[in-house]
Formats: structure tokens, sequence, C-alpha cells
């Protein structure tokens, strides 16, 4: 300790007056300005956009039986046309027949009654069905959208996708064994690539529907208000129906 000290003192006397460090400082180096520490960003703030056609899907998943499909759409505030519509066209049939028909969006009848297939319509679809021996209280009928739009006129794209879900929560629920879809815009909705063949009636052709493992054989035949003002149409649904009776001959006409 006396002899740090007597060193110290020696140095003082040599006129040192500051420590010197164990590396070399190189004094002629500009000063670098000191970084500010760096602050993580606050996440943003992510909001789920949820769309119409989003909700329209959970409420359709959500309805375990016919009536709670009803009610969702009842209840569904996504698409105008339950603003400007009379009245909710729902399904009606039989739940147990195996053959669901699915036709154009409702026009003034079903809009007044609240019925599929009514008016002149609903008469001529009743002559052909009875041709091949079928009523419609054994089948299951429904239209593409559950509302009419305004004036009768053809539903939107945005109309059809935000009603789609309901319908294929439909088509999910009764389980049919086969589907004959009436007119163009069934067909546009459901099978696009069947809807853009020259000549619509083609036999049975496969239908996928979400949440279902296996297609069903669909037949699309013309629009019945098409075939009441042009009657020539009615051969392409004659062989549209004869392929119907055959195939409920061969199959089950009930689960």
């Amino acid at each position: 300790m006396d002899d740090a000290l007597a060193l110290l003192r020696l140095q003082a006397e040599w006129g040192a007056d500051e420590a010197i460090d164990p590396d070399p400082i190189d004094r002629l180096r500009p000063l670098q300005p000191e970084t500010p520490p760096t602050r993580l960003a606050a996440p943003a703030a992510t909001t789920a956009v949820v769309t119409p056609a989003d909700r329209a899907m959970e409420l359709a998943g959500r309805a375990a039986t016919l009536d709670e499909l009803r009610a969702a759409l009842a209840g569904f505030d996504g698409c105008a046309l339950r603003d400007t519509a009379g009245t909710l066209v729902f399904a009606e049939g039989d739940p147990a027949s195996t053959t669901l028909l699915i036709g154009e969006p409702p026009g003034r009848d079903e809009d007044r009654g609240g019925h599929p297939f009514a008016g002149a319509e609903g008469q001529l679809l009743d002559q052909m069905l009875g041709s091949i021996g079928l009523v419609r209280a054994a089948l299951m009928l429904t239209p593409l959208l559950p509302w009419r739009p305004p004036g009768g006129r053809p539903p939107s794209p945005a109309e059809i996708a935000m009603c789609l879900p309901f319908l294929h929560r439909l088509i999910v629920l009764l389980g049919p064994h086969r589907i004959v879809l009436f007119g163009n815009s069934p067909a546009r909705a459901l099978m696009p690539r069947t809807a853009n063949r020259r000549r619509i009636v083609q036999g049975w052709a496969d239908l996928s529907i979400p949440d279902m493992q296996k297609a069903i054989p669909t037949l699309v035949l013309p629009n019945l208000l098409e075939m009441l003002k042009n009657p020539p149409l009615r051969r392409e649904a004659w062989v549209g129906m004869r392929l119907l009776r055959r195939s409920l001959d061969i199959g089950p006409t009930k689960k």
C-alpha cells in the first residue's frame, strides 16, 4: 500500500494529471451523436371486417332445423331485399322427400302469398308434375332467393351471394337425392358451367354443395315464365321431366 502511494506521488511530481486507459484513444475522431434508444411501435389495432356474406354464412351454419333456418333468414338484415319485399318466401313441401325443386327469385304472386311457385307459373309446374304422376306436396320447393327484387328485376350478384349460404344450408338440412333447377338464375348461382351451355337440358349433372361430401344429381330446366311465353320450350322441359320420373322409379322417393 505504501509503495503504491509513493508511486502515485512520484507520477504527480512528474506532471501526470490524468489516468491512462489500457487501450489507445483517437482524439482526432469526430464525435458521433448519441443514438436515441429505439422505441418499439405499439401494434396497430386490427379490426376484422365482417361482410353481410360472412354474417349470412355464420347465421346459416348455426341453423340445425328448417324452423331455425327460417328464423335466421327473417332476422338477417344484410340484404336490402328484405326491406323492399312484401313477404319472406321460404321452402315448402315434404321435408322427407328426396327431390328438391329450386326456382327463380319470387315474383309478384310469390311475394304476395309467401309461397314458392305460385300464380300461373305454379299452375304450369303442377301440370308438368301431374304429367309424370307427381304432386308438389310430395316434394320440396324453394326459390333461389327468399325475397322478391323490386319490380321483379333480376337479382344482382351481390344479392345472390348474400342469400346463397341460406340456400346451401337448406340443401344440407334436406339432404336431397336429386335437385331440379328451373331457370338460368338458379343454374348460374349453383351450377355456372351448366348454365353457360347453349341448351340447358343436358341430363343429370353433379352439383357440389359446401359441407356435403357427395355431389347431388341435378337437372336444369327452362324458366317457367319463359315456357309460358314460349311454348316450344316445354318440349325441352318434357325431356327433363321424363328423366326425373325415371330417376324416381329407379331410386327411393323417401329417405
